[in-house]
């Protein structure tokens, strides 16, 4: 009796292990949440106040991350309430190859909202394949790469800019916005946060929205993430503060990167609501 008892102790015991050593890998990276975010910005129009962005980053649509849960995710996007929905890159995970870009692509087409799609390239998207990249983000009516748009309510208008990536397609974001008028508002759409940094002190950006990071992918308690793939270690996930204090918004986007697990970082659909007022976060 003894020996059978110690036997299916071990037994759990095992099989309690098991469980928590596959659980990064197997679970938690596929279940997506949709998280809420509540951001103040001090010279929002108050017409604008309560304005809705659907954010999507980093699908790395490919090994591990399933058509069928990148389909499940952005038909989750398309039916939340929303103002825009915003695209901030990385949505295959090949190299030197179009197959999953041809593939992935008509999905990210179906994207819709009352104002529009915005959306720009991340590293992952040049390293598959630029030119067919570029090709399929023209061709969604989706792109802001390097251009600029504004939406207008009641006569105010607010501006969205699409940053090329740090990495690979990077351009002057000061020149980018600076035909802007001074007193209408601007959101800068670049896949990699450390792009806020390479903006002048006196920048007229009243956010900058990201990806890149993943969030880290492992949030260690008490320690924090011990990988993350940027030079400003504060941009993990969140509302986070640039160099010259303008504020960038990081989402734990969908997949993975380095390595194909999460820990106490789900992926996320980031549902930004805009709101009038001092409050930094």
């Amino acid at each position: 009796m003894m020996k059978r008892r110690n036997f299916l102790k071990l037994s759990l015991f095992g099989g309690g292990l098991a469980l928590a050593a596959s659980y990064p890998f197997f679970i938690e990276r596929n279940i997506v949440l949709v998280n809420k975010y509540r951001i103040y910005l001090e010279r929002l129009p108050a017409v604008f106040d309560g304005f809705t962005i659907v954010h999507l980053t980093d699908l790395h649509y490919g090994p591990l991350v399933s058509y069928r849960l990148v389909k499940k995710v952005l038909g989750r996007a398309n039916s939340i309430p929303r103002d825009v929905i915003v695209c901030t890159g990385d949505y295959v995970h090949e190299r030197d190859a179009a197959k999953q870009i041809d593939k992935v692509w008509p999905l990210l087409s179906n994207l819709k909202a009352p104002y529009g799609v915005y959306s720009v390239l991340g590293n992952h998207d040049h390293w598959a394949d630029t030119g067919r990249s570029l090709w399929w983000l023209e061709k969604s009516g989706q792109s802001i790469r390097h251009k600029v748009k504004f939406l207008e309510r009641h006569g105010q208008k607010l501006w969205f800019a699409g940053a090329g990536d740090l990495w690979e397609d990077h351009i002057s974001i000061d020149k980018l916005v600076a035909d802007i008028p001074e007193n209408d508002r601007t959101i800068v759409l670049a896949h990699n946060p450390d792009s806020a940094d390479t903006v002048n002190t006196d920048s007229k950006i009243d956010l900058f929205i990201s990806g890149h990071t993943h969030g880290g992918q492992i949030n260690i308690p008490f320690i924090g993430t011990p990988v993350l793939p940027v030079k400003n270690y504060t941009y993990s996930s969140g509302l986070k503060k640039s160099t010259n204090g303008t504020p960038v918004f990081i989402s734990k986007g969908i997949g993975w990167a380095l390595y194909p697990v999460r820990f106490n970082c789900y992926p996320e659909i980031a549902v930004i609501s805009l709101k009038s007022g001092k409050k930094f976060i």
